[in-house]
């Protein structure tokens, strides 16, 4: 990264797909703007004393880590942030790609079965709360919460992968 081409090349191949992740965790895109900015201007003032394997992880988690330290130096609770960006993995399961979908299933694995198929149906066939009700035999309630208790699980299981997910969707999306 000592080679200022090399820094110019990753700055542009990554500013773009930082800055939308930003945007996701903040929803403000001056802040968004910002915080990859400082990201940017601490790897150029670091570059003769850090010694990255992979850049792509690097740059995400310290994105990642500077919304956070935002928030925690503006006395926000920062569970609220990773309640967002797991909603944001939860609500677009069918953007993902194929590696962390493995990693998506065998979290859903470990799901009770009437869960699993209950959130399956919610999230992957589109269907309503009406619908797997009624075609389960079940109450509306019970599909409620069913569902809640689902991604409450899988959201205890999402925060070992928080840090890597969004490499993956962003790589894909942009």
């Amino acid at each position: 990264m000592k080679n200022p081409e090399i820094f110019e090349k990753t700055y542009t191949d990554y500013w773009q797909k930082l800055n939308a992740f930003s945007y996701t965790m903040t929803q403000d895109k001056d802040l968004a703007q910002n915080i990859v900015q400082d990201v940017f201007i601490d790897l150029w003032e670091r570059k003769d004393d850090l010694n990255i394997n992979a850049i792509e992880p690097y740059l995400f988690r310290a994105v990642k880590n500077q919304i956070f330290k935002h928030y925690q130096n503006n006395r926000f609770d920062k569970t609220i942030m990773e309640d967002k960006f797991e909603d944001y993995i939860i609500d677009n399961f069918s953007s993902i790609d194929p590696e962390v979908m493995d990693l998506l299933y065998s979290l859903l694995d470990k799901l009770p079965e009437k869960r699993k198929e209950v959130l399956l149906m919610y999230k992957f066939q589109d269907m309503s709360i009406d619908q797997i009700a009624d075609e389960l035999g079940i109450s509306k309630q019970t599909v409620k919460n069913q569902i809640s208790s689902a991604l409450k699980q899988l959201r205890e299981g999402l925060k070992d992968l928080a840090w890597m997910a969004p490499i993956i969707f962003f790589k894909q999306n942009f």
